[in-house]
């Protein structure tokens, strides 16, 4: 049974675009928070501004 070029074309695009949406989650999990960020260790606090 041969799939019609729309439903192909319907499959692809759907790839794309889940490829695309785990690249971005992906980029915003690695990316480095803005803000101030507080460290607490046996050095004593260190405020940190991002």
């Amino acid at each position: 049974m041969p799939i019609s070029r729309n439903v192909l074309f319907l499959l692809i695009g759907g790839l794309i675009v889940a490829v695309a949406a785990l690249g971005y989650k992906v980029y915003q999990d690695h990316k480095e928070p803005k803000g101030v960020q507080l460290n607490i260790g046996p050095a004593g606090v260190s405020v940190e501004k991002k």
